[in-house]
């Protein structure tokens, strides 16, 4: 009896190593058989994609560094280091520094209270994060306006403390927090979501605070996934244009972004000029697409590292 059950073992363990290698083999025949298309949908398929990537991606890029490049270097040069451009610059990056760090607070503490804890109102601050997808940019300028401006809800207060919001930086800063603020809280939120409560809960029943929980449980779990959302805040922050200017009153020299210098000189004809800083939006736009490709690398070497562990 001991040496039939003795040979049973294997032969019951080889028999269902052959059923699980059959349904594997079965499930991977079915999913190819699902993709599985004809040569000429295929390609035709390939081809309209990279038609359409060509056509409306590649072909503008190209052109925005051919037109900088015409008139030769020191009109490139010439154009960047115009007092104009260089306070447009200097206004861009200021706001994209102060709007970027406040949405990075709020992203992680808007995800995290929404993920680990239940209460009432949820799934409506879940409706506010996505409201700056909905609304237009232009639309939330003339907000800031109607509440701030001189004219505003809360304009003749500002001008007795001779405090000025709209047609200033702290306007251009307030719009494009507004319009970048979904970003990092869109990218945490599903992510914080599928890793669930179990490891915090853990560190917590072992004695950690609520500090020592987050910097050493949450944020390893979704560092790629916060830098993922503060690139593509940063990103839009750079290249806003509807909100900002509505609330920047156009003043060349102090209240001009890049994207808005970049249509005064193009309304002016300077076209050389226009395209030479639209360049350095392409630029920063190349750098930040870069950027993520290695945030994407990172992530998934992570995920395949945790998934062998």
């Amino acid at each position: 009896m001991d040496g039939e059950t003795y040979r049973e073992g294997p032969l019951m363990a080889g028999a269902a190593a052959v059923l699980h290698g059959s349904a594997d083999h079965a499930a991977r025949f079915e999913s190819k058989a699902a993709t599985r298309e004809p040569a000429l949908i295929k390609w035709g398929l390939i081809t309209i994609a990279l038609s359409f990537f060509a056509f409306f991606l590649l072909l503008p890029l190209v052109a925005v560094f051919v037109e900088a490049f015409r008139k030769g270097w020191e009109t490139y040069i010439g154009a960047l280091l115009d007092p104009d451009a260089l306070s447009a610059i200097k206004l861009t990056l200021i706001a994209a520094a102060i709007s970027v760090p406040l949405n990075l607070v709020f992203g992680v503490s808007a995800a995290w209270a929404i993920t680990k804890f239940d209460f009432r109102g949820k799934h409506f601050l879940i409706t506010l994060i996505d409201l700056p997808f909905s609304v237009s940019p232009v639309v939330s300028g003339l907000i800031y306006v109607l509440v701030f401006g001189a004219q505003g809800w809360f304009g003749p207060w500002l001008s007795e403390h001779d405090l000025k919001v709209i047609f200033a930086i702290p306007g251009i800063v307030l719009a494009t927090v507004f319009v970048t603020f979904p970003f990092v809280a869109r990218e945490l939120i599903p992510l914080m979501e599928a890793q669930g409560k179990e490891e915090e809960e853990a560190a917590v029943v072992l004695g950690a605070k609520g500090w020592q929980v987050f910097w050493h449980v949450t944020l390893p779990n979704v560092k790629w996934g916060l830098l993922y959302g503060v690139i593509l805040c940063n990103a839009r922050a750079m290249g806003e244009f509807g909100a900002v200017s509505v609330v920047s009153g156009h003043i060349r020299g102090y209240t001009n972004t890049m994207p808005l210098h970049v249509e005064i000189l193009y309304n002016e004809y300077q076209f050389a000029a226009a395209f030479a800083v639209a360049s350095v939006l392409a630029l920063l736009a190349i750098v930040t697409l870069v950027i993520k490709v290695w945030v994407e690398r990172q992530a998934g070497k992570a995920s395949i590292e945790s998934e062998d562990e």
